[in-house]
């Protein structure tokens, strides 16, 4: 049964508006791009890892636990700020005074609406003298101590409180009173005026009082660096302004380079300089008006609309230089080429939107959006390339003979005496010599990279999107204006990794929901506990944990009532009640202690959280392995949650949407391919041949991955789809130009010859041009978008040299097959896909 359509009426109606009405085509298309215009700068943007993390179910269930509880320290209406302090002895007198006054003046500034600090000078400080309980009785206690005093008073305040251990590092040496670094907290009362006056600096209100917080810290001298998320989400706001002050003026020098290369004249160059600027113009236009914010993960959408319209242009304008060096007019010469490219464009344009698209299915926001943006953008350069360009230049060159305007480089890219021309048939010998040797082992290679790739780990923290801890040198050699700022966030977060066994954001979170007032039930919580998991920090056997438990004790040691309460109802003397749990939480929560307690047990008694210290350095896998373990332990139902437990299922969120788009990509390609094929060809069977140098592609592109450590992350995800839908870019015209010259009177090696050396040069210039184009990303500041970058690149690269090494044996194995031995001296078709072959 034939399904083959005829197509040629509607590529012969927009030839017509083409070739006969081009000014009116460029008049529709700079009234569109008019009313993109509009949309430009409404979306607004997105930044850091919460925007990742909101459709994950891991963090909707911790959201439900958050509001279960009444907030102290971390509520909405309160923020943090670290005081992060470095010397030779944080804990000699000098440096003790240091973060006292630094607290002081802190919290002397009503701007800064503070409403307390800790921190391990304020303990030793009380240490000293019992009686002080401001930070000006404080200082004048420590001023009044010998170096002596201090050191015994460092030394009862540990014994005292363990729990401050935390805030000092590593190297803390309790015999010798001295620590390299500590940490101060500072909490701050965000009220809805504050939240409205601090957050003209970023999008945390904490932004504007932490950078205020620095300068007024700054006035103490020593080490003190001021740290907490408004400083974070102002450098990740930052980071995307910076890169795109670095990627864009330098894609724009490298693809106008590149472009004067494969253009080699000043109109031509116009032509695809103005329609590539349309086509980013057109999607960011539409992104505004779709309300869509432009994040991070967006920076890469330029570039790939560069690609591949880039390689629209240079086909476009290559095939119509085919056909003028042989003499046909300008109108003639626009129509052949446009009958052929118009086809090819439909068929490297669906199958770019089903790689891209193929995004849309993630669970993760910000991967949906690229998928639905980038294929949005694809189709929009289909028609900017496929109508407008073609029309522009038949205007253009129309009026260069009106008024004598001379032609600079007309010759197409690829001709046979050219060294381009020479190079470009490779693949053709090797199908000369042994076609079916090579696909042999290509088959073999290509199983070995897939297997070798699927090794590929995932990834999502928040470091892939900081930027380095010191700007490249290469940086240097850009102007001052286009150099980034000197950014902070990742040289503190190293040095308390590298400084402190655990952090503030170092915990992990185990959700109890069950009566809590039932005997026996804190016991069991506490035992949970004990001997815990190597990603635990430990204490004396203990997970070092805060919970209700943690505040009933803290209390009772400040409130002799309670403590008496505490020890008639502990059978077993360990600070813990085993009964009348009730009347216990409702002393608690009519006590000073009530916020505390309703910070980690609701007021029904039927839900608590426990926090467990986490070591910097766990891995998330490991936290959330361990935490889940602990979870298991105790009696009631208890859920494993918290940050890392969200990060680590954000990450698996990666590694299935990477699959599953993948699948989605592929699959969906080979289903258009063979029915595009079948429906404009006749040979459903080139969909399939299409497809092979395709899946050496992303295999290669997995075991590049591999080898360079390169993990799937929110962005690194979607470059196998991506490679899918760029890579079917440069095996679909190569093979629809094939099957332009091929038919059962054509030797297979002259269609080959023609359609390499036609095609082949185009690509070659689409392949520098966007190769560097995007490859340029590798300068940007953050770490996830240099590796997008890279890899999209290579997935170009190897794109290219697939089709023309890959392609031409595999397309004489077709013909072999669909033809018969003898295929490659004279065609015997007498079906859609040939003579006494099927598809």
């Amino acid at each position: 049964m034939d399904f083959q359509i005829d197509y040629q009426h509607y590529i012969d109606v927009v030839d017509g508006w083409i070739v006969d009405q081009p000014k009116t085509v460029l008049l529709a298309f700079l009234l569109l791009s008019a009313g993109f215009s509009v949309g430009l700068g409404q979306s607004g943007t997105s930044s850091g890892t919460s925007q990742f993390t909101e459709d994950v179910a891991a963090y909707q269930a911790f959201e439900e636990v958050n509001d279960n509880f009444e907030r102290v320290a971390f509520e909405e209406d309160t923020g943090t700020t670290q005081l992060i302090q470095s010397g030779t002895n944080v804990l000699s007198k000098p440096e003790l005074l240091r973060m006292l006054k630094a607290q002081q003046r802190l919290q002397a500034n009503p701007e800064l609406s503070v409403v307390q600090t800790t921190s391990v000078a304020r303990a030793v400080a009380r240490a000293i003298d019992p009686s002080a309980t401001t930070l000006t009785e404080e200082i004048d206690a420590v001023e009044q101590a010998t170096p002596t005093e201090i050191d015994r008073a460092v030394q009862v305040a540990v014994e005292q409180n363990p729990a401050i251990r935390s805030s000092l590092s590593e190297d803390f040496n309790a015999r010798s009173a001295s620590a390299s670094a500590t940490i101060g907290i500072v909490t701050h009362s965000l009220t809805a005026e504050v939240s409205d006056s601090a957050g003209t600096g970023g999008e945390s209100p904490l932004t504007d009082i932490q950078q205020h917080a620095q300068f007024i810290v700054g006035s103490v001298g020593g080490d003190i660096r001021v740290f907490g998320s408004g400083i974070l989400s102002e450098e990740f706001a930052s980071v995307i302004g910076d890169s795109l002050a670095l990627v864009v003026p330098a894609a724009v020098v490298l693809i106008l380079f590149f472009l004067v290369f494969a253009y080699r004249d000043p109109i031509d160059l116009l032509i695809g300089v103005v329609s590539l600027a349309m086509a980013v113009l057109w999607t960011f236009g539409f992104m505004g008006l779709a309300g869509i914010a432009f994040s991070q993960m967006l920076i890469a959408v330029p570039p790939l609309l560069l690609a591949v319209g880039i390689d629209f242009g240079i086909h476009a304008i290559n095939r119509y230089r085919e056909e003028r060096t042989q003499g046909f007019g300008i109108h003639d010469s626009m129509r052949t080429a446009t009958d052929q490219l118009l086809v090819a464009f439909t068929i490297v344009t669906g199958t770019t939107v089903i790689g891209f698209a193929a995004n849309a299915s993630s669970d993760l926001g910000p991967i949906r959006d690229f998928g639905i943006v980038a294929a949005v953008g694809i189709v929009f350069t289909f028609f900017i390339f496929g109508i407008f360009l073609p029309a522009a230049k038949v205007y253009l060159d129309s009026l260069r003979e009106q008024v004598g305007f001379p032609e600079f480089g007309s010759e197409p890219l690829g001709a046979e005496d050219t060294v381009l021309g020479k190079v470009l048939p490779v693949g053709i010998h090797i199908a000369r010599i042994a076609p079916k040797a090579f696909l042999v082992l290509l088959v073999v290679s290509t199983a070995w990279m897939g297997y070798y790739g699927s090794g590929v780990e995932s990834r999502f923290t928040q470091d892939s999107f900081l930027p380095p801890e010191d700007n490249p040198e290469y940086l240097e050699l850009f102007p001052q204006q286009l150099q980034p700022r000197d950014y902070t966030v990742t040289e503190t977060t190293n040095f308390l990794e590298d400084n402190f066994q655990t952090g503030e954001e170092d915990v992990t979170t185990v959700y109890v929901k069950g009566s809590l007032t039932d005997g026996g039930t804190l016991e069991s919580i506490w035992r949970a506990g004990n001997n815990p998991p190597d990603s635990f920090v430990v204490d004396d056997g203990h997970a070092r944990e805060t919970s209700i438990i943690t505040v009933i004790q803290s209390y009772a040691e400040r409130d002799p009532e309670f403590a008496a309460l505490v020890a008639r109802n502990d059978r077993d003397a360990n600070g813990i009640p085993d009964d009348n749990l009730k009347q216990i939480y409702d002393e608690l929560l009519d006590s000073p202690a009530r916020g505390q307690a309703l910070n980690y047990i609701t007021d029904d008694y039927t839900s608590a959280r426990v926090e467990y210290a986490v070591e910097s350095d766990a891995s998330q896998a490991d936290v959330t392995e361990d935490t889940r373990a602990v979870a298991g332990r105790y009696r009631v139902e208890a859920t494993a949650t918290g940050n890392v437990v969200i990060l680590k299922a954000v990450s698996d969120v990666i590694a299935q949407s990477a699959f599953i788009s993948l699948v989605l990509a592929l699959g969906g390609s080979a289903v258009f391919l063979i029915i595009i094929y079948t429906l404009l060809e006749g040979r459903p069977s080139l969909g399939v041949v299409n497809l092979v140098p395709i899946i050496v592609t992303v295999a290669a592109i997995a075991a590049t991955m591999r080898y360079l450590d390169i993990p799937f992350n929110v962005m690194t995800g979607t470059i196998l789809s991506i490679g899918i839908g760029l890579g079917i870019d440069y095996s679909a015209h190569l093979v629809h130009r094939f099957a332009e010259e091929y038919d059962e009177d054509t030797d297979v090696f002259v269609a080959l010859t023609e359609s390499v050396r036609g095609t082949g040069g185009a690509l070659t210039g689409s392949m520098l041009t966007t190769v560097t184009g995007i490859g340029v990303l590798v300068i940007a500041i953050t770490p996830i978008l240099g590796q997008f970058g890279l890899l999209t690149g290579l997935s170009i690269l190897y794109s290219y040299v697939a089709s023309l090494v890959v392609l031409p044996p595999a397309l004489v194995i077709w013909a072999r097959f669909v033809h018969g031995e003898n295929a490659e001296t004279a065609g015997t078709a007498s079906g859609p896909d040939g003579a006494g072959g099927a598809a």
